[in-house]
């Protein structure tokens, strides 16, 4: 049996997030997989590197599939990108080891939030960014985010409920980019809770905000505690940026 890998790129403004669910079909995953086992008339199980959330976008989401059938993965490519919405598209297809899954052998993924601050509104780019209209103290927001960096369980800047899961997460980088009234802000590390990026980042806006002071992060960390963090950040904002592997 092959096991294919694929490097996909979608808006997901008009989704319920990438994992199919039951009583719901309008996903990222059920999409693809839709498509697939039309074109290779298999029953797919197409396995995906993370769960984005609903309205999150990714440039570098990666997949993959085992199949029985001898399409090449060029007859793949073509026929994925001719079948699915225009929102969705799969930018490579390639034989990967039978022992590769894309979420469990993946050793670091980046996401970058993108904000947009300024009050005059960005009109053609406003699916995709965050609008905080109001000034943003970045060099607060930096001092914040050396804190947060490095091996800490990030239980307070989770959504998960209790959970015999660990929580525990190496943040690598967090690195600030200003585009003119952009302000990106990616974040690296070996793995992401449930929400976490979007809570790191809403906790950073409030940092810029002068609602929150850097020197906070530590006592927020050591809390566990969700409600000491800041808000969650709206999904639009969010994009899988890449997912790397050894």
């Amino acid at each position: 049996m092959r096991n294919i890998k694929l490097v996909l790129r979608y808006d997901g403004t008009r989704y319920s997030g990438w994992q199919s669910q039951e009583h719901e079909d309008n996903t990222i995953q059920g999409k693809v997989s839709a498509v697939l086992s039309r074109i290779t008339r298999e029953e797919i199980r197409l396995a995906g590197s993370g769960r984005t959330d609903a309205g999150v976008h990714a440039e570098g989401q990666v997949a993959n599939f085992k199949t029985d059938s001898w399409f090449s993965c060029g007859e793949l490519l073509r026929d994925l990108n001719r079948y699915l919405p225009e929102d969705i598209a799969v930018l490579s297809a390639e034989e990967a080891d039978g022992r590769f899954h894309s979420r469990l052998s993946a050793v670091r993924k980046t996401y970058v939030y993108r904000i947009w601050n300024s009050p005059v509104h960005n009109v053609f780019e406003r699916k995709y960014l965050y609008t905080v209209e109001q000034e943003l103290d970045e060099r607060a927001m930096e001092e914040a985010a050396a804190l947060l960096c490095g091996t800490h369980d990030f239980r307070a800047f989770s959504s998960y409920r209790r959970g015999k899961k660990s929580t525990v997460r190496t943040l690598e980088t967090i690195e600030f980019e200003r585009r003119g009234a952009e302000l990106r802000i990616s974040f690296t590390g070996n793995g992401f809770l449930y929400h976490m990026v979007r809570i790191l980042t809403g906790t950073l806006i409030e940092v810029g905000l002068h609602k929150k002071r850097p020197e906070e992060m530590t006592r927020i960390l050591e809390s566990l505690d969700r409600e000491q963090a800041g808000f969650t950040a709206p999904a639009q904002g969010l994009c899988l940026l890449r997912v790397e592997y050894p």
